[in-house]
């Protein structure tokens, strides 16, 4: 196992332990062969496993296994506040009591303030007192190190990213992210601030993997490599120097075992720009599906009237590359929840982006397009009320 340094020098295994999927067994998870997974991953040198409050019996059987085993201080333990459920500093509190209680623990290696979409969350979070939580946790050696994860936009993440001293950040990337969510952007922003990046979703839910059409597992044969498609997306990832652990929701002792093998060979600085071409011809084949030929270049932006228009056309291409609910959680996260809402409705037509853009997409016809196939009406009413839920103290305190 290969390792990379956090902030203070401690070594994290490249390969983390994401706890969220879990084999279901009855009404709850299969403990004993979820132990065997974790075992597996810990003798192989995994030392950073990842659980979160809201998922389901996670902190409970991470918990149960690392006691059990008498290994929990020889592991880093990440878990994290759900924001969108806590209005005050008795709320967090009483919610973070219950993780160290379900995880068996006096303090949390990695904290992150989960599911963040736009800063306007953490600006209320502050409003209710974390900042000065957060140094008394760290002070009393409850909470070793504070960071967030993240499913907005790029620029929302820059100013959460800034706003604070982080000790790390988790984000969403992968080959097929490159120019959405925090991005490459926010992967260079983070380094360059010296802040440890542990990657999520780096098989799109396994969906590199599973839902590779013909061209692309053709694309990877033809490449003179003997690696798997989830290998090439993990290479990909720790050939980063940005990256410091990539998380995997490992579910069988199979995928603990190529997951280590792939963690254990790839380096940074090793792929070839032969192997950068072969991924340029994967991510061309995934997106053959696409209905707008948008790159993610951004010349359109910034839009006059706050439209996200590259992330609008993500969004929709997204439902016909890996289906109609990825694309509209995906719309819900980056564009729905945003401070402002940057929906195609916006558009007043003036063109703007169109006299930008180098693939000459007729933007504004394509906008209406996929703001109707996004957002029909139960999702209008969905978005609506988790924006009223997630947003409104927020808005009130920067309108205040």
């Amino acid at each position: 196992m290969q390792y990379r340094n956090d902030q203070s020098g401690n070594p994290l295994s490249v390969l983390g332990f994401g706890c969220m999927r879990f084999t279901k067994k009855g009404n709850g998870l299969d403990l004993e062969k979820a132990e065997k997974e974790i075992l597996a991953a810990y003798h192989s040198g995994v030392n950073y496993y990842d659980t979160a409050y809201i998922y389901p019996g996670s902190e409970e059987l991470l918990g149960t296994v690392l006691e059990r085993n008498h290994i929990r201080e020889k592991v880093n333990v990440a878990t994290k506040l759900p924001h969108f459920m806590v209005g005050n500093r008795a709320g967090i509190d009483r919610i973070f009591d219950e993780e160290r209680k379900r995880l068996r623990t006096e303090y949390v290696d990695y904290y992150l303030m989960h599911h963040m979409t736009d800063s306007l969350q953490w600006e209320r979070l502050k409003s209710v007192g974390i900042l000065e939580w957060i140094e008394e946790k760290k002070a009393a050696g409850q909470i070793r190190n504070i960071g967030f994860s993240y499913h907005g936009n790029s620029e929302n993440f820059l100013r959460i990213l800034e706003d604070y001293d982080w000790n790390f950040c988790q984000i969403q990337y992968n080959y097929l992210d490159e120019t959405s969510q925090a991005g490459a952007k926010g992967l260079k922003a983070a380094e360059a601030r010296h802040i440890p990046v542990m990657i999520m979703e780096p098989l799109r839910g396994g969906k590199l993997v599973n839902m590779l059409p013909e061209e692309a597992k053709q694309a990877f044969r033809e490449s003179g490599r003997n690696w798997t498609p989830a290998e090439w997306a993990f290479r990909w990832l720790y050939n980063q120097s940005g990256v410091t652990v990539v998380l995997s929701g490992m579910n069988s002792l199979e995928m603990v075992a190529e997951n280590v093998y792939t963690a254990d060979l790839a380096r940074q600085g090793e792929l070839q720009p032969e192997d950068f071409k072969t991924i340029e011809k994967v991510v061309k084949a995934i997106r053959a599906g696409e209905k707008v030929g948008c790159t993610g270049c951004r010349y359109c932006m910034p839009c006059p009237q706050g439209v996200d228009i590259p992330g609008i056309f993500r969004s929709y291409n997204l439902m016909y590359t890996e289906g109609k609910q990825e694309g509209r959680l995906e719309f819900a996260q980056t564009v729905g929840l945003t401070e402002k809402p940057a929906f195609a409705t916006r558009c007043i037509g003036c063109g703007k982006c169109e006299a930008h853009c180098p693939q000459s997409i007729p933007i504004r016809e394509k906008l209406k397009e996929a703001d109707r196939a996004l957002r029909p009406l139960p999702y209008k009413i969905g978005i609506a009320l988790a924006r009223k839920f997630m947003l409104r103290r927020g808005r009130k305190k920067a309108e205040g």
